[in-house]
């Protein structure tokens, strides 16, 4: 059994990794296909990295949703959310540090209202969790075959649905790490409530849809 140390370390290496690896895509002004696979690639690596370790939650919103289907504790929730936070916190100051003028943070295109952003927010969010409920949470998912590839591959879709309209954070920490270095934190509710609410209708949706694919396994 991992210790909360090594959870805590495995969560905060795979935030690190996504945003540096994402949000560093945007800034050298890549194209979005370039963009959606670089955070797509850093979730397949960070999930082969670290599931064993941690679940490779990477995501305050995920790690929520899975708390509500008891899937991991309180205790592990209370660590597992700031070890994200500050992963992404760190990524996007060591962004900043390179970049100057950038971190990566989303905005709300001018195409659309900020109720919409949060809507858009919402959805991608909940395409996200329930993938990830689907394939690895429950019992008869696929997660020992294809490991994190479908999870990598709604991410991928869910940033050429989203990305130019709301950056498609669909995670607290994709937003704050970098909202933290630019001091900036227009519309925080799009970015904190949507990907959340998203990930929690996913959980509740997916524990009516399939309730005994989410039944623990007794000893």
């Amino acid at each position: 059994m991992q210790t909360i140390y090594a959870k805590a370390v495995a969560e905060f290496l795979g935030v690190f990794l996504l945003i540096t690896l994402g949000a560093g895509a945007i800034l050298n002004d890549h194209e979005i296909v370039a963009v959606a696979l670089a955070h797509g690639f850093a979730i397949f690596v960070g999930i082969s990295a670290f599931a064993h370790i941690s679940g490779a939650h990477f995501n305050p919103a995920v790690s929520l949703a899975l708390f509500y289907l008891k899937r991991i504790s309180a205790k592990d929730l209370v660590i597992y959310i700031p070890a994200q936070v500050l992963g992404g916190t760190t990524a996007a100051f060591f962004l900043r540090s390179i970049y100057k003028d950038g971190a990566g943070l989303p905005a709300v295109s001018s195409q659309i209202s900020t109720s919409q952003a949060l809507v858009i927010e919402f959805v991608a969010s909940f395409f996200l969790a329930i993938t990830i409920i689907a394939v690895a949470v429950d019992r008869g998912g696929s997660f020992a075959i294809v490991g994190g590839f479908p999870i990598a591959l709604i991410i991928v879709a869910d940033i050429f649905f989203a990305g130019p309209l709301t950056g498609a954070a669909m995670n607290p920490a994709r937003w704050l790490g970098p909202a933290l270095a630019m001091g900036e934190f227009q519309n925080a509710y799009v970015w904190i409530l949507g990907p959340i609410l998203g990930a929690l209708v996913a959980a509740i949706g997916y524990q009516l849809l399939a309730p005994k694919g989410l039944e623990q396994v007794s000893n």
